[in-house]
């Protein structure tokens, strides 16, 4: 698992591959990271970023570039993503996931696996997908959460994402556990409300893991924990 046992020139620039744990936010990673690796070079600053938001509530890989590989953070982000996601169906929550308490419930009972599999094929393909309003888009010149948390109304407009590969993993009771390919720009979570309302029912994201992005797998990925206990043999002297 994680990198392997060599040296690393992280002042010139390495490309790191982090299975980010529950509640991190994206920037806690980053922030660990530059602190560890600043300590261990005996340094003050060092360009450290990621190739993709995660949210708290997600897992999954994270890719980070140090030094001049930050360069290579726009293209990476670019790349096609992959998810598992878990979805409870029969209600909603106003940010689409666990954040929010549920506001809204819906029958279920209309709803089985021939259903839910004709209901995928609609999602493959290039679409236009409406942001959740708990979300990092900026309207007026703030973060869309930012509105939606004090109770503002916010319009979001729909922008284009292309979804080539939905599978459906397991269904049980109100759970449904989908696996999705996705272009930059998708979110699953808005993905899960729209599946609700075209099952005529509901939807929200109650678990999501990305397990790729391009050509790099979370199998390869590190733990952070894994990252802190073994620096050592990985910082070039």
């Amino acid at each position: 698992m994680g990198i392997e046992p060599k040296k690393y020139d992280f002042q010139q620039g390495e490309i790191l591959l982090f299975d980010k744990e529950l509640e991190w936010t994206s920037f806690d990673l980053v922030q660990k990271v530059r602190n560890k690796l600043c300590r261990a070079l005996g340094i003050k600053k060092l360009k450290v970023g990621h190739a993709g938001t995660l949210d708290p509530k997600a897992t999954g890989l994270m890719i980070l570039c140090t030094g001049k590989a930050t360069k290579q953070i726009e293209s990476l982000q670019a790349e096609e993503k992959e998810y598992i996601a878990t979805l409870k169906l029969g209600a909603t929550t106003p940010s689409f996931d666990l954040e929010t308490e549920e506001d809204a419930q819906f029958p279920t009972d209309h709803i089985n696996q021939t259903l839910i599999e004709e209901v995928l094929k609609h999602f493959t393909g290039e679409q236009l997908q409406v942001p959740p309003i708990f979300s990092a888009v900026k309207v007026d010149g703030k973060r869309a959460y930012t509105h939606a948390r004090k109770g503002q109304d916010v319009k979001l407009n729909a922008k284009l994402i292309r979804i080539p590969h939905i599978e459906l993993i397991r269904f049980e009771g109100s759970q449904l556990v989908i696996r999705v390919a996705c272009s930059k720009g998708t979110y699953i979570r808005a993905l899960a409300r729209d599946i609700g309302e075209a099952l005529n029912s509901g939807a929200y994201l109650t678990g999501l893991k990305r397990t790729k992005i391009g050509k790099f797998d979370v199998e390869e990925a590190m733990s952070i924990d894994f990252f802190v206990e073994n620096l050592n043999q990985f910082v070039t002297n």
